[in-house]
């Protein structure tokens, strides 16, 4: 059996907002699972430093109130976080994520906000990943599929269970039970390695963004507006059912 039958490590972030670049870490949970099944799991409440929006809250929960009397500072659980996910590339054990590059580009901003040493830093200067991405794997495995790409949406095409959606730790577990799922359904999947799925997904990744940037200059140019592509989202993704496709959860 390959990677999906060996320990995996998902991760989620929940978070005040849509943009990597600015939203802040609400909670952060880092759980560990074998063919689905959780081992070890490790959750952060923070207090972000900047109000949680009611928009947000109405979707994962967390209020302003709860995050600011009960949350840690944002630093310390960036950096724990960052501290949790090194430890386990460090072992090679693959990290999964459900739109990886937006957790993983809003962690990275935060790590530089609070003057904490960045992922490649922690790892010697070696290379982020393996990340496995069921979000990427399933756009490229049933590019045609009809229908929402959001998490509780792909969960039910693989016929996972999902449970208190928007929970970070329930979300990260989803996201590992996803993975295996895909891979039992996909023998191209199950046989690739998992920096061979994580360099795929990367290309994935770089091939929407070019795709998006192509739609944009077209529409600079033409009068008539063009319909987006469908796989046409600015890279990272909002993670949050907030992008045009509708496409994230």
């Amino acid at each position: 059996m390959g990677w999906y039958g060996e320990l995996l490590v998902g991760f989620d972030l929940e978070t005040t907002g849509t943009d990597p670049g600015e939203a802040r870490i609400v909670s952060a949970a880092v759980v560990e699972a074998v063919r689905g099944v959780p081992t070890r799991r490790r959750e952060w409440l923070a207090d972000p430093g900047v109000p949680v929006p009611p928009e947000t809250t109405a979707i994962h929960g967390i209020t302003d109130e709860r995050a600011t009397a009960h949350g840690r500072p944002a630093a310390e659980v960036a950096d724990e976080v960052a501290d949790a996910l090194a430890a386990h590339w460090t072992r090679g054990v693959p990290v999964v994520a459900y739109n990886a590059t937006f957790d993983l580009t809003l962690l990275a901003a935060e790590l530089r906000r609070h003057g904490l040493a960045s992922m490649r830093e922690r790892l010697g200067g070696g290379e982020e990943g393996p990340v496995i991405d069921p979000y990427a794997m399933d756009r490229t495995v049933d590019p045609f599929r009809e229908g929402k790409r959001t998490l509780e949406a792909v969960c039910v095409e693989y016929g996972v269970v999902l449970g208190r959606a928007h929970d970070a730790a329930e979300d990260a577990l989803a996201a590992v039970r996803l993975a295996v799922a895909i891979a039992e359904r996909y023998g191209d999947v199950a046989s690739a390695g998992a920096w061979d799925l994580h360099r795929g997904q990367t290309d994935w990744h770089a091939q929407r963004a070019e795709g998006y940037r192509h739609w944009l200059a077209r529409q600079s140019r033409d009068p008539a507006p063009v319909p987006a592509p469908e796989a046409a989202a600015a890279e990272p993704v909002p993670k949050r059912g907030y992008g045009p496709d509708g496409a994230v959860a």
